[in-house]
């Protein structure tokens, strides 16, 4: 059985690392403490602080194994290696929505790193694969379940 690479930025590797550092230096012994203290309590089949803090430790177990998971899955890409004109991981695009003039600038990225807030796009979102292979001048069309647009693709780098 083969496993799948994860792609990633280095920026996104290292959010992730210290994501996993924190919950497990941070919120695996606070939430062990909040067990503790909970247990201390009595009864644990009516006590809602206990169960609260064993969903809460599972949660994060199951986050650290996520995590762990993908890091160890990682593909690093060096964004500011690459270069080139056509759209692929890792590049910055701005495009303009050409219905409402709109710019909008975003970086595609890996999945766990994500964040559309801060204009990072999943490589597996509809928009990243629309705009993979494409260059500036080119208009592609999204289609998601809500919507569908139309970007003219103004510009191209890799930062």
């Amino acid at each position: 059985m083969s496993v799948d690479k994860v792609p990633m930025t280095i920026e996104g590797h290292s959010a992730l690392e210290s994501e996993l550092q924190h919950r497990k230096s941070v919120e695996r012994p606070r939430i062990i403490q909040a067990i503790a203290e909970a247990r201390a309590h009595g009864d644990l089949s009516e006590n809602a602080e206990y169960h609260a803090a064993k969903e809460a430790q599972g949660m994060n177990e199951a986050k650290v194994s996520e995590l762990e998971g993908a890091l160890s899955r990682a593909d690093i890409i060096d964004v500011k290696a690459l270069s080139g004109n056509s759209i692929k991981f890792g590049a910055t695009v701005d495009l303009v929505d050409e219905d409402t003039d709109e710019e909008v600038t975003y970086q595609i990225v890996g999945e766990y790193e994500s964040d559309v807030s801060k204009g990072k796009v999943s490589i597996t979102s509809p928009i990243a694969r629309a705009l993979i292979g494409k260059e500036a001048g080119d208009t592609i069309e999204v289609n998601t379940p809500k919507l569908s647009r139309s970007y003219e693709i103004l510009k191209v780098k890799y930062k």
